[in-house]
């Protein structure tokens, strides 16, 4: 069911109320008066080209004329004068094309440190993405990379191509109407036996031949908006998981699961196809319906002006103006048939932009249920409830507390929410209420570690500079965190996530922390990989340094040996039927070891 006019009015103005949105902070920017010159002069590019079209226009007239009547003199002058009017064109293309692509590139630039640095920012990368999988509406976004990298180069392409582009039909059809207008001259027609003259004819033809041109591209172009959109979430879901499988290709490989991660690869890339198809016939329709406009208004002006061509009441230059004029105004009015399928393209990248740019503002402006304080002498916390995603609790009313001096053990069922808990120590979770105090420069070592690519001294140093510590101090700690095959690999680049294995990659997430010699350790299930000698002379290693800096280690471990390096054991405990606590799942014990 189509749209009413108010419903479609109210759509082109959310349209442009998202593109302001998305626009207008740059032009606000400390880069605004550079931009905003830059755009000022693209405008006046853009004024000056249209002028030189209208003196092209003119042109047409006085050298068809000079062929007409057969005047050498008046062609050879016209040739000189078509000189400097292409000399003009091009310059003016040119420049016009440099500093739009200049302004373009200096906007995405701004736009894309914009949004990594909000992306970043409060770990607002890991909550989206917890959102994403929470929801289950399909609001929160997806592929932030392709957002940042690509629909970002796409929206300020396209906004400013467009945008100049409407520009230049809006004043070329505002010079050309005139000249159409006095070139056309008058239509006459008889009707119940009176005599009617309509002025300006040629106008009103070429308004009612765009009119309908764009009622009909619009009503046969309109489903590429919703195509294009999903045509760009489908590409990027399919690149996605080309990174994943990139990225655990050992645990793949170990698994055989390529056959299962080729189905999936299959599927996704299926989506790609089985909708592109779609887009094909959609813009296969479009463009069968442009060509055809385009071609009719090729031959149009000219079937209707012939009759006064041949009956002596304008010249050959005068026939040449009207064409050139008439095709000015139809391509003005036309722009919108022109360019429906970028409109399309631009308009399925700004809702993909704005929906993002939605998700870090509400992110922003979300309300802290937690409240943390990171500056606390010692863990301590109150009425700490922590919920899964969907909601369900896992813990309520929690009472915690661990003094500088303790070692403390987490254990519980697998999905108990102990690295939940953890997270919620470290302020990451978002879905948790209470008080928690965690004292300052406390540091948290997941199961997994993060490796990035380039050299060893840099990935042995993350997040810190390698310049904060000397190479003795860095062979010290991959000694002491028993790599010694690494100590003299400093400067090699890699892709160590993929060369290290498991029990390596933990081992170098050990050596951080102790280059790092915090007094307050949380580490989850740091040793999994490793086999039981060296889980024990690592803990011990960790637990000495700890405790020599005045501070606490909490640990999460399933294997018992790990308990002789701690004091204390927390249980989460699955609650039994019908018990109160706030409805949670489960509920912590604490004992002595």
């Amino acid at each position: 069911m189509s749209l009413s006019v108010t419903a479609r009015a109210a759509t082109f103005a959310q349209v442009v109320k998202r593109v302001f949105t998305l626009a207008a902070p740059y032009f606000r920017s400390e880069e605004k008066w550079r931009a905003r010159a830059m755009l000022l002069g693209i405008v006046a590019l853009n004024l000056f080209y249209v002028y030189v079209a209208v003196l092209g226009n003119q042109w047409y007239g006085r050298f068809y004329d000079g062929l007409q009547n057969k005047d050498s003199a008046v062609f050879w002058r016209e040739v000189g004068v078509f000189g400097w009017i292409a000399f003009f064109n091009i310059a003016v293309q040119v420049l016009k094309f440099y500093v739009t692509q200049l302004l373009q590139l200096r906007w995405r630039t701004w736009m894309t440190r914009d949004y990594l640095s909000r992306w970043m920012a409060d770990r607002t990368f890991y909550h989206l993405e917890l959102a994403r999988y929470a929801n289950s509406d399909g609001q929160a976004p997806d592929n932030p990379d392709q957002r940042i990298q690509e629909d970002m180069q796409m929206f300020t392409d396209y906004t400013m191509t467009l945008s100049m582009g409407l520009l230049n039909a809006v004043v070329t059809l505002v010079s050309f109407v005139g000249i159409l207008w006095g070139l056309s001259g008058s239509f006459a027609f008889s009707m119940g036996g009176s005599t009617y003259q309509i002025a300006g004819a040629m106008v009103w033809l070429a308004v009612a031949y765009c009119v309908v041109g764009t009622a009909i591209t619009h009503f046969i172009g309109r489903p590429l908006i919703g195509t294009n959109f999903r045509q760009q979430r489908f590409e990027a879901d399919f690149r996605h998981h080309l990174v994943r499988v990139r990225e655990y290709s050992e645990a793949i490989a170990l698994d055989k699961g390529e056959k299962v991660e080729h189905g999936q690869l299959d599927l996704r890339f299926g989506s790609v196809l089985r909708n592109y198809l779609v887009l094909i016939k959609q813009q296969k329709n479009l463009i069968t319906f442009t060509s055809f406009f385009g071609q009719a208004a090729v031959i149009f002006p000219f079937l209707v002006a012939a009759p006064r061509f041949f009956s002596g009441a304008i010249q050959l230059g005068q026939l040449m103006q009207i064409s050139s004029a008439f095709g000015k105004v139809q391509d003005s009015l036309s722009w919108f048939v022109d360019n429906y399928d970028r409109v399309a393209v631009w308009r399925a990248t700004t809702d993909r932009l704005t929906s993002f740019d939605d998700a870090m503002r509400a992110h922003a402006a979300r309300s802290q249920l937690l409240e943390r304080d990171g500056t606390a002498p010692a863990l301590q916390t109150g009425d700490l409830t922590v919920a899964l995603p969907n909601g369900t609790s896992l813990l309520a009313g929690a009472a915690l507390a661990v003094q500088p001096g303790d070692s403390v053990l987490l254990q519980g069922p697998s999905g108990s929410g102990k690295s939940t808990l953890f997270r919620t120590f470290a302020g990451i979770w978002p879905f948790a209420r209470g008080h928690v105090k965690v004292p300052e420069g406390a540091v948290f070592m997941p199961q997994r570690p993060y490796v990035p690519d380039g050299t060893l001294r840099n990935a042995l140093t993350y997040p810190n500079p390698a310049e904060n510590y000397s190479d003795a101090e860095l062979r010290q700690a991959l000694a002491d965190a028993l790599l010694p095959n690494l100590v003299d690999r400093l400067d090699d680049s890699d892709a160590w996530s993929q060369k290290l294995s498991g029990g390596e990659q933990q081992r170098l997430s050990i050596a951080r922390v102790l280059l790092k010699k915090p007094s307050w350790l949380f580490a989850d299930e740091i040793t999994s990989a490793l086999d039981a000698e060296a889980e024990g002379v690592l803990y011990k290693r960790l637990s000495d340094r700890v405790k020599a800096a005045g501070g606490a280690m909490v640990s999460i471990a399933h294997r018992a040996a790990v308990g002789d390096f701690h004091n204390q054991r927390w249980t989460l405990v699955p609650q039994p039927e019908g018990a109160p606590a706030g409805g949670a799942r489960y509920r912590l014990e604490t004992a002595a070891t």
